[in-house]
């Protein structure tokens, strides 16, 4: 029998099962009554892994959920087509295809060969872990012009070679390979 874990306890990036669905916790915040006999309230902001919804709930501290049969499968972007973005699982060797509705905005930091973890929802694959960065190449950027920090704006847009436009600072040029978090797309230094 898998563990139960108590509302008051799930912290942010764990994994629960609430109603029969697998989430991932985005945020958590718990209010303490102030008056005596009041309860312990948890509420969540967490994501359906199955259909990637978001939205508030508010449990009781003492509210249980069993842990959902995820597991971590480490895997290779191979490519996309008109069926979806097919990976290697590097274990089993088998190929997944994933759906562009399991991916949501994760090909805009996969090039080919970009390791990851494809997450499996009671053996089926459901969506990806991203790595925490990704290295890749600027294939379009404004040059930098003398003065223009004089503005107060010292960033500038880029254009990477997956498609995505990120900000990043006038010192990069066409051709750099940068490092980049995938979480929130933020520029975090040169390769």
């Amino acid at each position: 029998m898998a563990s139960l874990l108590n509302a008051i306890n799930v912290k942010r990036k764990m994994l629960f099962e609430f109603e029969g669905a697998p989430y991932v916790c985005l945020d958590s915040d718990i209010s303490t009554p102030t008056a005596r006999g009041g309860q312990t309230l948890v509420r969540l902001k967490m994501r359906n892994l199955l259909n990637n919804a978001v939205f508030d709930k508010t449990f009781k501290a003492e509210d249980r959920f069993p842990e959902p049969d995820v597991v971590f499968v480490p895997a290779s972007y191979l490519y996309s087509d008109a069926d979806g973005s097919h990976f290697l699982d590097q274990e089993s060797f088998e190929t997944h295809t994933l759906t562009e509705a399991m991916l949501g905005d994760a090909l805009d930091w996969l090039i080919e060969g970009t390791m990851l973890q494809i997450r499996k929802y009671n053996g089926n694959p459901i969506g990806l872990q991203l790595p925490q960065f990704v290295e890749l190449d600027v294939k379009y950027t404004e040059p930098a012009v003398k003065g223009d920090s004089s503005s107060g704006s010292v960033t500038k847009d880029a254009t990477l070679e997956t498609g995505r436009v990120v900000r990043v600072p006038l010192f990069i040029k066409e051709g750099e390979k940068i490092k980049l978090t995938t979480e929130t797309g933020e520029f975090a230094g040169r390769v």
